[in-house]
């Protein structure tokens, strides 16, 4: 049978082992959770540039001059219709 010395230096070292566990596994967490956020804030950057050039190009309208959204007051029908037979040829 083991002494007690033994039994205190095993169980001493197992609680050390356990608390060092919990320990490292918080700054492993606390990193990970840094790195999480990190990316979100690039990811929402990066969106948030995709929508600023798109936005971009929408507002500086077709290279051709020829509007087609019908509800604009400057859309004008033929030179839509002319630019699809010009297109499809």
């Amino acid at each position: 049978m083991a002494s007690t010395t033994v039994n205190v230096v095993r169980y001493t070292a197992l609680l050390g082992g356990v608390f060092y566990g919990i320990a490292h596994r918080r700054t492993l967490q606390k990193a990970h959770d840094a790195e999480v956020k990190q990316h979100a804030i690039h990811e929402r950057e990066h969106l948030i540039a995709e929508a600023k050039e798109a936005w971009k190009k929408k507002q500086e309208g077709p290279k051709d001059g020829v509007i087609t959204n019908p509800e604009d007051p400057r859309f004008d029908l033929e030179k839509l219709i002319a630019k699809w037979e010009a297109d499809s040829k």
